[in-house]
């Protein structure tokens, strides 16, 4: 009696392992982990695929609330201004620097409050490297320096602001 006792028992924790186990994270809705291997071997192929704007570009994911894409520069990067989105940049590789705030020179575009421009004058510089991580708020101007012979790959963030 006790030994069929301890098989029911087993079989009734068995049978509640796989009811109350929750559901894996590859099944959750909108889950999604890029490693650092990963992020290292799309760094190294957009390096092969930079275009006359000295950058190279794909989206990581697009959740429509908010998108995550990854950027290769090897070279500075036009000003720009985004007057609904912020960003958030998490440098993967290489080095540069952040130029944020002043005030954009020959500013131009304005779909959808995006802007670019050729310069920002005055503004601060940042330093930038791997582990970095930056937040730029909406309506900012900013711009990624890079310098000669170097690059910079960071993991962009984009999210309307709140």
């Amino acid at each position: 009696m006790m030994a069929a006792m301890r098989v029911l028992l087993v079989a009734v924790l068995a049978v509640a392992a796989h009811v109350f186990v929750p559901a894996s994270a590859a099944d959750l809705p909108g889950f999604a982990l890029w490693k650092s291997d990963e992020l290292k071997q799309r760094d190294k192929a957009l390096s092969g695929k930079v275009g006359d704007d000295h950058s190279a570009r794909e989206t990581l994911a697009d959740y429509k609330s908010h998108r995550f894409r990854l950027l290769y520069r090897d070279a500075d990067g036009f000003p720009e201004q985004h007057d609904n989105i912020v960003d958030v940049v998490i440098v993967q590789s290489g080095a540069g620097t952040l130029l944020l705030g002043g005030k954009m020179v020959n500013r131009r575009g304005g779909t959808n409050g995006e802007y670019m421009g050729t310069s920002i004058e005055g503004g601060e510089r940042h330093p930038l490297g791997p582990g970095d991580i930056v937040h730029i708020p909406a309506t900012v101007p900013h711009s990624f320096l890079v310098p000669r012979g170097g690059h910079i790959t960071y993991v962009l963030v984009k999210f309307p602001p709140q």
